[in-house]
């Protein structure tokens, strides 16, 4: 990865320059736009949520926004790695927590600076504004005073407070280690952990590495003073001494990380030197997070021992242990459930779900975010990335339900739907997506996918992905072996079914059941055993003989090498005279259908009449109600042409077979989709707020799509092919593995819907 480069100049034109001051800004949430909605947002209205508040507190997290609200508060004591610089100096870094919990899991934040070096105080502030809040995050406040606060804060409030710089690290980097002494082979029972720094969070990272199963006496602080030793009166704490050791021998940081097996460095730059590495234990783990500047610089620790584990706080280096891994999806995992705290288990929880996750398959979105071609576990790759939009799904799930079993929770919730509500915070595209996924997975996983290019890693992932999801049963064609080597190389554990052409038992009945069906197309029967040995034409043989339920693909084939073959042999499906592509777009919080983007190069009014309602029923069966405009440069005969006449056309020919279906046009692009255009100019029109886009030729479907999805952050699912005799669906060259796997499911869908 390219490391990054911040100038001072850089920064503070991104803070002040580039539009508003600051990076937060409070947005209603209800619309303001009429004296009714003025009325109800405030006087008279606001007075009936104000009483029910009163008679029972707990429906303000019904009323209000308290449910998704966190309190960021701070002293400004321990800003970063810049010490004590005020409350008002650390405002900056504040916002800038709540710009992370906002994007990373949708939560709202107030940043609270308190002009105060009293412990006290803070804690009379925090207790007096809890009532506005879900949850209190604590955020550099120097130790041990930041110990005192929280803890005496968790006496007093039934909301949640979490010291993130205690607690972060500390769920992180346990994660990170539980993973590294897997790929090591070591136990956490077995090991030695050195722990540069004794402030709060070296103090958590060492109680939470306890809780993963290290003993506490093979834990050894190290502060400015030297190793933290039972007896020694200079520099202690109560905070300290649980983990002081009772040795005589070692006295110095170079002393204590003799033969260790693991370096935590919570400290300052540069205190563990190359020398240091190369007395650790066989195979290290060196966990240097002091930021900017690690304990020792990544280059030198792997210098002086090429088979150590390195990770840093930085985002240039491999393995950063990051907090935004932790504080967002915990509090929105908290949050969801209206917990009273977040104790230990919940964070144990968080550990857990984290190591889990960095032994997935990693996303295409995620390699292409870090400029990498894979990600597996491994020595350079020992916890999720912070980019990775799945953490959210894994973590705040693993939170609420411990939250829930621990008894802190005041809300029970279904943990699986939850994580579908999860979902659509990602987006109105994850909520198509996750309707797909769960229409596919009402079969159980019994119908059979055929990949026709088996051999490729995207379509092996997508197939692992769609057998562990229970959306189907994979069956991959190509060579056994080849497929063997590569799951081998991705560290799958998956043992698909596997048909090779050139090596198939049934090959005379395939090439029979071919001939009979294009003999009469210039094929004789030694052109058929040729043909079936491509592909395309033997997985839609599979699915004509019922040895598969549907068939996938196009990774690396022309569209139309793949649909030819597929319209050969199973021709349209009852009632169609052609085939047709359907493009589903998520713009914002709508969803469209565009077609056809794919098949019909120049359709005349009777063949768009029947694309459009091919694309309407499709509509239907992902519970839309479709209301269908037929697109043109002309609205409602506006500019005559033989072009707009076609599609004018074809909306009569719609309307005299089915008066009562929800089409119109022909009309321009803006006018099918902007109400207010139709209600001002065309209130005739039996169509507004189209839904369902019936574009005039491919040429212009295809340049609509692949603009909205390029260049408005559009999100397209397709192309999804309808109107064949059989569930056969085309992938595109270059689609990434989620894609595919959405075409997979869209194709046991397909195929449910035929039964």
């Amino acid at each position: 990865m390219a490391k990054i480069s911040v100038t001072r100049e850089d920064a503070l034109e991104y803070h002040h320059l580039k539009g508003k001051p600051g990076k937060i800004a409070v947005v209603p949430t209800k619309p303001m736009d009429t004296q009714r909605d003025l009325s109800l947002a405030y006087s008279p209205g606001v007075a009936h949520p104000v009483l029910e508040i009163e008679k029972d507190p707990e429906t303000a997290y019904e009323y209000t926004s308290k449910g998704n609200l966190v309190a960021v508060l701070s002293n400004g004591t321990a800003i970063l790695g810049l010490g004590d610089r005020g409350a008002l100096a650390g405002k900056p870094v504040m916002e800038g927590k709540g710009v992370l919990f906002k994007k990373f899991a949708d939560v709202d934040v107030f940043d609270i600076e308190v002009n105060s070096h009293d412990p006290d105080e803070i804690i009379n502030v925090a207790r007096c504004i809890a009532p506005t809040f879900g949850g209190i995050n604590l955020e550099d406040i120097k130790a041990p005073e930041c110990f005192y606060i929280e803890e005496e804060l968790k006496k007093i409030l039934d909301i949640p407070v979490f010291h993130d710089d205690q607690h972060g690290t500390a769920i992180i980097s346990s994660a990170a280690l539980a993973n590294s002494l897997e790929i090591i082979g070591k136990k956490h029972e077995d090991i030695r952990i050195v722990i540069s720094g004794a402030g709060a969070s070296a103090i958590s990272c060492a109680e939470l590495a306890i809780r993963w199963g290290v003993k506490r006496e093979n834990i050894m602080l190290c502060d400015t003073r030297g190793v933290v030793y039972k007896g020694r009166q200079e520099g202690m704490n109560k905070y300290k001494d649980k983990l002081a050791v009772d040795d005589k021998g070692h006295r110095t940081l170079a002393d204590a990380v003799r033969g260790a097996d693991v370096f935590y460095g919570l400290s300052v730059a540069n205190v563990l030197t190359p020398e240091m590495v190369k007395t650790m234990a066989e195979r290290p783990i060196i966990f240097a997070m002091a930021n900017p500047d690690p304990e020792i610089k990544y280059e030198l620790a792997k210098e002086a021992c090429p088979d150590s584990i390195v990770a840093t706080g930085r985002s240039d280096y491999p393995n950063q242990v990051n907090n935004v891994l932790g504080f967002p999806f915990i509090f929105r995992g908290a949050l969801d459930v209206r917990a009273r705290a977040i104790n230990e288990e919940m964070k144990f929880a968080a550990s857990q779900a984290l190591s889990r996750l960095a032994k997935e398959d990693v996303p295409d979105s995620v390699l292409r975010a870090y400029g990498v071609e894979s990600m597996k576990l491994g020595p350079e790759y020992i916890i999720p990335k912070p980019l990775d939009p799945r953490v959210l799904l894994w973590e705040a799930p693993a939170v609420a339900q411990m939250a829930m079993e621990t008894g802190v929770a005041r809300k029970k919730i279904d943990i699986e739907e939850y994580r579908e509500q999860l979902a659509y915070r990602l987006g109105k595209g994850e909520q198509v997506r996750y309707f797909i996924m769960n229409k596919a997975k009402a079969s159980k996983g019994t119908k059979r996918v055929a990949f026709g290019e088996g051999e490729e890693t995207k379509i092996i992932r997508a197939a692992f992905q769609v057998k562990e999801e229970g959306i189907a049963t994979p069956i991959l064609i190509g060579n056994a072996e080849v497929i063997k080597e590569k799951i081998k190389l991705l560290s799958l554990d998956f043992k698909p079914k596997v048909v090779d052409p050139a090596h198939f038992d049934d090959s005379d009945k395939y090439a029979e059941a071919y001939y009979s069906l294009r003999n009469r197309k210039g094929i004789v029967m030694v052109d058929a055993y040729k043909r079936i040995l491509d592909p395309n034409v033997f997985g839609s043989m599979m699915v004509k003989l019922g040895d598969a339920d549907a068939f996938v693909s196009g990774l690396t084939y022309d569209y139309p090498e793949v649909i030819r073959p597929a319209l050969q042999i199973h021709h349209t499906a009852k009632g169609a005279t052609r085939a047709a592509g359907v493009y589903i777009i998520v713009s914002g919080d709508k969803t469209y259908f565009f077609t056809d983007a794919t098949v019909n190069i120049d359709p005349s009014a009777e063949d768009l009449a029947e694309i459009a309602c091919l694309a309407a029923n499709f509509a239907r069966q992902m519970e839309v109600e479709p209301r269908v405009a037929f697109l043109s440069f002309s609205n409602f005969g506006s500019t005559p042409h033989p072009l707009s006449d076609k599609v004018r056309r074809a909306v009569e020919l719609i309307k005299s077979r089915n008066p009562d279906y929800p089409v119109d046009g022909e009309m321009q692009a803006d006018t099918a989709v902007v109400p207010e255009m139709v209600d001002e100019r065309y209130p005739f029109s039996t169509v507004k707020d189209a839904n369902v886009l019936v574009f005039p030729s491919l040429e212009s479907a295809n340049i609509a799509y692949k603009l909205l999805s390029r260049l408005g952050n559009a999100k397209a699912i397709g192309p999804i092919l309808l109107g064949t005799g059989a569930p056969i669906h085309v992938i595109q060259t270059g689609d990434e593995v989620n894609d595919i796997v959405e075409i997979a499911a869209v194709a046991v869908m397909d195929a449910l819907n035929r039964k």
